[in-house]
């Protein structure tokens, strides 16, 4: 295990994802249902959708390096792309989001069924998600795949737990297009990194 790899993963991951529909998604259900529950099957969800990520990307890791890195510093520029064109309908699309998300949750939900629930509406939602698609391409990249795992898991935990416990308070101080800018600033700056390390 690299405590870099571990990091580099964890800063990534956490920028991407804080801006992104499971943040909201995790945020609705938290204030219809017992937020430690959510939190738990959220984290579940994410488990397994970071170790399938992990997995594809430590398949990707057996192609030739060169091809590796071109397609993960396209991947991370795909990223910024999205991120920032998204930014300006984010704070316009927020309450249309927290709507949809408000009408998967159950209120009169308890133990078991809202962890259930909670997982299968972030399960579903995550799918093709940027930080599921930048999870495969940095295992691919630095073929370390429990390096990434443990960032990556970490970095989406922690973003749910932001949610769960102060999701409400932090979007009233920051708007959600800030957050998507600042996630597609960390997109370039690993897309440079990428391209850096391709040709030392």
């Amino acid at each position: 295990m690299d405590p870099l790899v571990v990091a580099l993963a964890f800063g990534a991951i956490f920028v991407v994802e804080l801006p992104d529909k499971t943040f909201i998604a995790t945020l609705v259900m938290s204030t219809k249902m017992r937020p430690l529950f959510v939190w738990i099957g959220v984290g579940l969800a994410f488990l397994a959708q970071t170790a399938v990520a992990v997995g594809i990307g430590k398949a990707a890791s057996f192609l030739p390096e060169q091809l590796i890195h071109t397609v993960a510093a396209l991947m991370f520029v795909i990223g910024a792309i999205i991120l920032f064109r998204a930014a300006r309908t984010a704070d316009a699309d927020e309450g249309a989001q927290e709507d949809e998300f408000a009408a998967k949750a159950d209120s009169a939900a308890h133990g078991f069924k809202v962890v259930v629930t909670s997982f299968l509406v972030l399960f579903a939602a995550e799918w093709g998600d940027l930080s599921q698609l930048l999870t495969i391409s940095l295992v691919a990249k630095y073929d370390d795949p429990v390096s990434v795992f443990l960032g990556a898991w970490g970095a989406l935990l922690a973003v749910s737990g932001l949610a769960v416990i102060v999701g409400r308070l932090l979007l009233q101080r920051v708007r959600l297009s800030v957050l998507h800018y600042v996630g597609a600033a960390v997109c370039v700056f690993m897309a440079a990194l990428t391209v850096w390390e391709m040709t030392r």
